[in-house]
């Protein structure tokens, strides 16, 4: 025993480096700075289903997982429009739906961001304009950022947020001098914003 303490006083301690952070770590990492640069506070989520397939929904709830650890990071969803500071909003919107989007919409409080999910909250998607559906939700309420995708990965959906965040940052020192720019469409592989 006492061989092996002495071997280890001479070798001292052999480990590798530290691995560098998977490319949604640094995402997150990100939008964490960019929500509290923003906010102050927490980010809160109202989801809102406009009629859509669900396949967005479960992408949504993929961001809750430990891997991504939204709540760890500030972001959490409310059932109450009331206390959100963001719509997320999935699916066309049914002629249903329309008075309830709305009314959502109303009751989230300024300074309110919506974020329509997937190609059918962009533009309808497969289901368009019918009698039964008014195509992508700006066509009942505005938009800030879209993320097109059927269903858009849990990255895509947080490259959104952070879009729809820094959209609305208040602009740091050092970037005073370059001229805003809008969001409005994020392709599936876009790469990550500033």
């Amino acid at each position: 025993m006492l061989h092996i303490l002495h071997q280890i006083a001479r070798t001292g301690i052999k480990s590798e480096p530290a691995p560098t952070p998977a490319e949604e770590m640094v995402v997150v990492a990100r939008l964490q700075k960019a929500i509290l640069r923003t906010l102050g506070r927490a980010l809160t989520i109202r989801h809102v289903d406009a009629g859509s397939c669900n396949g967005c929904e479960l992408e949504i709830q993929a961001l809750t997982n430990p891997y991504y650890n939204l709540e760890g990071i500030g972001i959490r969803f409310v059932a109450s429009p009331r206390h959100a500071d963001m719509l997320l909003v999935t699916g066309p919107v049914s002629k249903h739906m329309a008075i309830a989007l709305k009314r959502t919409y109303d009751a989230t409080p300024e300074p309110k961001l919506v974020v329509a999910v997937g190609d059918c909250g962009c533009t309808g998607g497969i289901f368009g304009q019918s009698y039964a559906s008014l195509g992508g939700v700006a066509s009942v309420i505005p938009v800030d950022v879209a993320i097109p995708g059927c269903p858009p990965p849990p990255r895509a959906l947080l490259q959104g947020i952070l879009a729809a965040i820094s959209a609305h940052a208040p602009p740091v020192a050092a970037q005073a001098d370059r001229p805003a720019v809008e969001p409005t469409l994020l392709s599936p592989d876009a790469p990550d914003t500033p």
